[in-house]
């Protein structure tokens, strides 16, 4: 393979992270509130999230160097207001990663999320005058979203650096490029790439056509010809680039996203940066994907879609199936997590979270153990999960939105135990954290340190205790409770009361912006 002849002396690329989507496909372990890609799935203690595994990839060292003359800038990560707490606790553990996150306060699919990450990038490269390092005039979008896997990095690398070089050899800006995966087998659950012409310098062909999500027999019919590809949902293009095929193909999009984007705030909580577009503007935003607004009407265009084959192990993580088929298999194909015991079982997926699960005697099923619910699935139907999902929002289920352990900026609770006018939950409180201010209509709590030390705010008094203390909060008195300490701080809450809803909430003060 030889290199076309342009300067890459410093090529600006800024990684840009799709962290949205509702995580209803690998539910129970997946909720609204906590969906797939802030998930664990491998059991490993020092393993990492596959939102913190895509941030990563984007970021090693191999995709920034000399000799590839890529420049990696700061990273934007686009994802819901409801998880940005979640988002900032995970990137705490990647301190050699910088990020700015933009806040979408409602869903609008995959184009407006990236027309915010680009608009943004262009801002900052008009700024790049100011001092600004990482940015050039029209930065590199390499865009990916935050619920994948990659089995084989260094592979993903290359194949990044080779849709960087795409993408910069351009000289009218009109080009993106688009990792293909090499099939494996003939999915029916993927959108299938087309490549067509003669392998260019960099590796990559131009692509002849998109295709919808296929029948079985298609299917078949794509990987036997073997110029199909599956679409991994990653894109390689120039923020410009991006605005303007917008602008051509869904003007209104483009239109309705700036507007919000203009009349953005901006807030700095604690080492994070929020960027929030306007919330009722946001709204109007048609909601679209990244492929139906702009790539699948680019062939034919004067944008040209090029595609670099990439054969690195990848997975969309899409069902319980593909789960199994990328986890760590024991000798009678099984994959397990957690406290599990298996007897003469085969090809199964069993994970345990909150207790012992036990399985004798089963073949190819999905068994997924969390402290509020099970699920039990025949593997090959574990598309179906979804029905579930419905029935749950159907009968207005909290299982379909949260788990019993419920993470919070401050720390998180467990819901332990409830019955009529009475709940219990378990509270940790990070070091140097805080509760809101708050007051509650309908019911009153007692509060019992069991670990660490709590300062509480108990109308117009302030007390100190510590382990095995405890005190009083009348219903209606105004209240608050936090960590003064360097060790996480645990109490027992027990509320009692005619109504105990999480909305039963008045807050006066609250350090992370909630209202």
């Amino acid at each position: 393979m030889t290199n076309a002849s342009f300067d890459i002396l410093a090529i600006p690329v800024i990684p840009v992270i799709l962290c949205g989507g509702s995580g209803t496909r690998l539910w129970p372990l997946s909720r609204s509130g906590f969906p797939k890609q802030f998930l664990v799935l491998s059991g490993d203690d020092s393993a990492k999230s596959l939102f913190q595994q895509a941030v990563e990839r984007l970021n090693t060292p191999g995709v920034s160097n000399t000799s590839s003359g890529i420049e990696i800038g700061k990273t934007l990560i686009v994802t819901n207001e409801e998880h940005r707490f979640l988002v900032t606790d995970q990137l705490r553990e990647l301190p050699q990663v910088q990020a700015t996150l933009l806040l979408e306060p409602i869903s609008r699919n995959t184009a407006p999320a990236l027309t915010l990450a680009a608009l943004h990038a262009g801002k900052q490269g008009s700024e790049n005058k100011q001092g600004l390092t990482g940015i050039g005039s029209d930065p590199i979008l390499v865009i990916t979203p935050a619920d994948q896997t990659i089995q084989n990095g260094a592979a993903f690398t290359k194949a990044l650096q080779e849709c960087v070089s795409v993408v910069a050899a351009d000289v009218s800006k009109n080009t993106i490029a688009i990792l293909g995966i090499t099939p494996t087998a003939p999915e029916t659950g993927y959108g299938y790439i087309k490549k067509g012409g003669a392998q260019g310098a960099y590796g990559e062909f131009v692509v002849e056509q998109f295709a919808e999500k296929p029948d079985a027999q298609t299917a078949q019919s794509y990987v036997e010809n073997g110029n199909y590809f599956w679409n991994s949902g990653m894109f390689v293009l120039r923020a410009s680039t991006w605005l303007a095929a917008l602008k051509e193909f869904r003007h209104d999009i483009f239109g309705a996203t700036e507007t919000a984007w203009v009349a953005r705030s901006i807030d700095q909580s604690g080492d994070a940066e929020f960027i929030r577009p306007d919330k009722e503007i946001f709204k109007s935003i048609p909601s679209e994907s990244i492929d139906y607004a702009v790539i699948e009407k680019c062939p034919g265009s004067k944008f040209q879609v090029k595609m670099v084959e990439l054969n690195a192990g990848w997975n969309d993580l899409g069902a319980w199936d593909a789960v199994w088929q990328v986890g760590k298999k024991d000798e009678r194909g099984n994959v397990t997590s957690g406290d599990t015991l298996l007897s003469n079982s085969n090809n199964s997926l069993v994970h345990a979270t909150s207790r012992l699960v036990g399985a004798v005697g089963i073949d190819n099923l999905v068994i997924i153990e969390t402290a509020d619910a099970v699920l039990v699935a025949d593997r090959a139907n574990s598309q179906d999960v979804k029905s579930i999902v419905n029935q749950l929002e159907q009968q207005q289920r909290e299982e379909k939105n949260l788990h019993r352990k419920v993470a919070r900026p401050w720390g998180w609770y467990d819901s332990v135990d409830e019955g009529e006018r009475f709940k219990v939950k378990r509270i940790q409180v990070k070091p140097g954290a805080s509760l809101s201010l708050q007051m509650h209509h309908h019911r009153a709590e007692h509060w019992i340190v069991v670990k660490g030390t709590a300062e509480i705010t108990n109308g117009d008094k302030v007390i100190i205790l510590a382990e095995n203390q405890s005190t009083y909060i009348p219903q209606g008195e105004t209240h608050r409770l936090a960590n003064p300490g360097k060790t996480p701080l645990e109490i027992i809450e027990v509320q009692s009361g005619s109504y105990l809803g999480e909305d039963d909430i008045v807050r006066f003060e609250d350090a992370y912006g909630r209202g």
